[in-house]
């Protein structure tokens, strides 16, 4: 039995947060199975044009629901989500930064929103598909965020920003199962989406092109234009705004060249692209602010961690030197490649069996040096 199991037995009544995707429907079935009172919700947040969290996935979720024969709903936070996530996602890449909007969608749609609305339910906990799991230390007596059986699907990096209240109220039914297991046990039960494919694109920019969502969101990128500058200066070409850039990009930047050339820094203050060779993309030290402790406690010596910088990286051994104003300094043990503003440092303690670290320390928000 996993540690959720342990922790939310009972026929107590558990909220469900229901995507309309074969991950939260068999999470939602196998509580059914455990005896739990379960309430399946759904949330619209993006729209029609969302490749999840739509009225259509909205259906899929309410067809399971009846299958398995629990109350549903659903709850409108559309214009939530487009203030909070679509439009941060926007002045994100205007301000040269490379958003990872999935974090803020967990944190404040998934736990802090449908945990207030869980209470009007009557529910304590609330339940979603996440490839995670959380213990409780028999040690210090706290949750612990850790990564799921499965790590090809891990999730845990889009969670780093839960705290001891919510770990405590989070049942996560699929850490000790795999992709496959999920799909099979689906089927087995007849549920709509057992077959259903998997987004892989951010919900609301389902054809990938992000400049284009920034434009739309902000019109007035669409004015914007500044120079292409390489390292020593010299101007190499003009570009159409910050927002069609990333740190590390190589493909798209409208020059041409004898040799290949990246984007190393973003200034977007003065619109300039600054370009680099691969060489110039290695950092061994970086800054991050808004850092979460999933302890609750700011650590009072620097901690060694295994420190994942983007979702499929896979985390390089570093020290982390808290700093005041909930940021932090990570010294790497070798160089990092790309390390881009915007993007998530998610913390692996160094001490756990997995190779790559089990247990999730806490994470913060990669900024530039000049704004640590």
């Amino acid at each position: 039995m996993s540690p959720d199991q342990e922790k939310n037995t009972g026929s107590d009544r558990i909220l469900v947060a229901m995507s309309g995707g074969v991950d939260s429907s068999v999470a939602a079935a196998l509580l059914v199975e455990q005896g739990r009172e379960v309430v399946g919700v759904t949330l619209n947040l993006a729209g029609d044009t969302s490749r999840c969290c739509s009225l259509e996935d909205a259906d899929d979720a309410r067809k399971v629901a009846e299958t398995l024969g629990i109350r549903f709903f659903v709850a409108n936070y559309a214009d939530r989500f487009r203030e909070e996530v679509i439009e941060e996602f926007a002045d994100s890449y205007l301000r040269g930064e490379t958003p990872i909007p999935c974090v803020a969608c967990n944190k404040r749609f998934k736990f802090d929103y449908l945990m207030d609305r869980a209470s009007v339910f009557g529910a304590e906990t609330v339940a979603t598909g996440h490839y995670a799991r959380v213990s409780k230390s028999s040690e210090t007596g706290l949750f612990e965020l850790r990564r799921p059986r499965d790590t090809n699907k891990d999730q845990t990096y889009f969670l780093f920003q839960l705290d001891q209240a919510q770990l405590a109220g989070t049942s996560f039914p699929l850490g000790d199962m795999s992709k496959e297991e999920v799909r099979l046990r689906a089927a087995d039960l007849g549920l709509a989406t057992a077959h259903k494919p998997e987004s892989q694109e951010i919900c609301f920019v389902p054809d990938g092109d992000y400049a284009r969502v920034v434009e739309k969101i902000r019109p007035e990128a669409t004015r914007l234009t500044g120079d292409l500058v390489d390292s020593s200066g010299q101007t190499l070409g003009q570009h159409k705004g910050v927002h069609r850039f990333t740190i590390g990009q190589r493909h798209g930047l409208g020059i041409s060249s004898n040799r290949r050339l990246y984007v190393k820094e973003i200034r977007a203050k003065t619109q300039e692209v600054i370009v680099g060779d691969a060489k110039d993309l290695d950092e061994t030290l970086a800054h991050v602010n808004q850092v979460n402790w999933i302890s609750g406690s700011l650590p009072s010596a620097p901690v060694r961690a295994r420190v994942q910088v983007r979702y499929r990286h896979a985390g390089v051994p570093a020290t982390i030197t808290p700093l005041p104003d909930q940021r932090a300094q990570l010294v790497f043990d070798e160089p990092v490649r790309a390390i881009a503003p915007g993007q998530a440092a998610v913390f692996y303690g160094l001490d756990d069996d997995m190779e790559q670290g089990e247990r999730v320390l806490g994470g913060g928000w990669l900024s530039s040096q000049a704004s640590s």
